[in-house]
């Protein structure tokens, strides 16, 4: 295993608790017939455990000189590809149907916190090819994921990407658990993705600017809100919100994953 000190740039905390490593290896639930992408395998500490049990393995891996040492390791491995790329940059759509055909993936990731919300949305774009994530990101992060309407932790992330994947808090990792350690509590979360949305949305991009627009600025009511995003004229925006029960002075953090699914529906057929 490499003694590789980390890069702060590329925000590394390597993961070193035997223990935490083996609760994530279980979470994942793999089998020899399992497809597994890992992103950021680091210095491999969960890499030797998916390596032995996955059927095929794929590491992306943006420092290029552990992904040289993973090349190294894994050369003689014909079920082994390691990317040296960033995670942002790589079409996955394709590496995962070049690499596994039509068979879905797992995904296996202690994701740095510096770029942990672009990488879900990244992985969200291509929710069809995978069947299960096993994610590490900072609490903060997390509690946002898995959080209720009407709380301060609810929002954008959590209505985008909670249409596609039920999200679960498995448990939490303590700073102690990494070297270097960080500032804050890290958080273990399982999204298994669903069949289709959630609930029928009419255009998902209307959705998502509904959605968007509803918390940009969180102190302000809903039809304040809406307002500004110029989904609609006011008064449309009015007729919307009475015909789907929705009181427009409440805030966007109040509603509901079907009342901002219903008031896309309706945006949606006034679009076409």
């Amino acid at each position: 295993m490499s003694t590789r000190r980390p890069l702060k740039a590329l925000g590394q905390n390597f993961l070193v608790d035997n223990n935490v490593i083996e609760k994530i290896v279980r979470s994942a639930d793999i089998s020899p017939e399992d497809n597994v992408l890992e992103i950021g395998p680091g210095r491999g500490a969960l890499t030797v455990h998916l390596e032995r049990l996955a059927g095929r393995l794929v590491l992306i891996e943006f420092d290029h000189a552990l992904a040289r040492q993973l090349k190294y390791r894994y050369e003689d491995n014909p079920r082994v590809t390691v990317i040296d790329a960033d995670v942002l940059a790589v079409d996955l759509a394709d590496l995962l149907e070049r690499e596994g055909g039509a068979a879905r993936w797992k995904v296996v990731a202690n994701l740095p916190y510096n770029i942990s919300t672009a990488v879900l949305f990244h992985l969200q774009e291509v929710r069809d090819k995978l069947s299960r994530m096993i994610l590490m990101l900072q609490k903060e992060v997390g509690d946002r994921l898995v959080a209720r309407p009407d709380c301060s932790d609810y929002g954008i992330t959590t209505v985008l990407l909670g249409l596609w994947f039920d999200i679960r808090r498995e448990f939490i990792v303590p700073p102690g658990c990494f070297q270097p350690c960080p500032k804050v509590d890290s958080a273990v979360l399982s999204f298994v993705s669903l069949p289709g949305p959630r609930v029928p949305v009419g255009d998902e991009a209307v959705f998502r600017k509904v959605v968007k627009g509803s918390f940009a600025m969180r102190r302000k009511t809903l039809i304040n809100c809406l307002k500004a995003a110029e989904l609609a004229p006011v008064d449309d925006l009015r007729g919307m919100l009475a015909e789907c029960g929705i009181d427009g002075q409440r805030r966007g953090e109040t509603l509901s994953m079907d009342e901002f699914a219903a008031l896309s529906r309706l945006l949606s057929g006034m679009a076409q």
